[in-house]
């Protein structure tokens, strides 16, 4: 399987921002420039970048367009994006706004007969299904919902594996505990799904540090990793990472 390098960028109000575990209230910033790094990226060597809309993640509707129409304009990026969508409208409006991939998060929990019907319509390529997970006492991973506060009542091997079964392709996944943290990949978790779901390109998202912790991700059978906090703050080169 291919290994892809998704530098990432998460916007709020129009800055670069980054959310320590998910909660808008611990926001660092790091200015108000996401098509210059998006550039910047592109220069480097990448071809894909994930892109996320806080706003839209809080509230709906999906604010990106104009910025999202910038990058396919300014740069060959390919773009898999995604926050506040809500119904199978908002899928075809980020598509059509020229995304590549579509990220589907919490939807994809709560109303998994709905987002299975678009792995069909929209093709499994231009989908990416995004799954939050923490670990509990039982050692089970549970997948958390409104801004992680309860569990959704299914684990998260039963939910991928009913994804994969009705043919999805890319799996982004993220421990919780590990967001924003800085504290290195959960190897384990990420070669659980490689097993559990051959075929599928799980994303390994939450925790990368450095280039080493990219590599462990490409050996414990992943089809890519989102760079976030470690690439805005250069901890991390990305040239290094692409080569890898």
């Amino acid at each position: 399987m291919s290994f892809t390098v998704y530098p990432a960028l998460d916007i709020r109000e129009g800055r670069v921002v980054r959310l320590r575990q998910g909660d808008y209230a611990q926001e660092t910033r790091y200015g108000d420039d996401p098509l210059p790094r998006a550039q910047a990226f592109a220069a480097q060597g990448a071809q894909w970048m994930h892109l996320v809309d806080l706003d839209a993640a809080r509230a709906g509707g999906y604010t990106l367009a104009p910025l999202l129409a910038a990058i396919r304009a300014h740069t060959p990026l390919q773009v898999q994006t995604g926050g506040g969508v809500r119904g199978r409208d908002d899928v075809a409006r980020i598509l059509d706004a020229g995304a590549h991939r579509v990220v589907v998060g919490s939807l994809a929990v709560r109303r998994p007969d709905e987002v299975l019907g678009w792995l069909d319509e929209f093709g499994a390529e231009r989908l990416t299904i995004a799954l939050d997970a923490r670990q509990d006492a039982q050692g089970q991973w549970q997948l958390p919902v409104h801004g992680w506060t309860e569990d959704a009542g299914v684990t998260l091997d039963a939910l991928a594996q009913r994804y994969a079964q009705a043919g999805m392709r890319h799996l982004l996944c993220t421990d919780i505990a590990r967001d924003g943290m800085l504290a290195g990949p959960n190897i384990g978790l990420y070669q659980h799904l490689s097993a559990l779901l051959p075929g599928v390109a799980v994303q390994a998202s939450g925790g990368i540090r450095d280039v080493a912790d990219v590599t462990a991700s490409r050996t414990a059978g992943c089809g890519g990793a989102v760079l976030g906090k470690a690439l805005l703050e250069q901890r991390l080169d990305l040239v290094e990472a692409l080569a890898c």
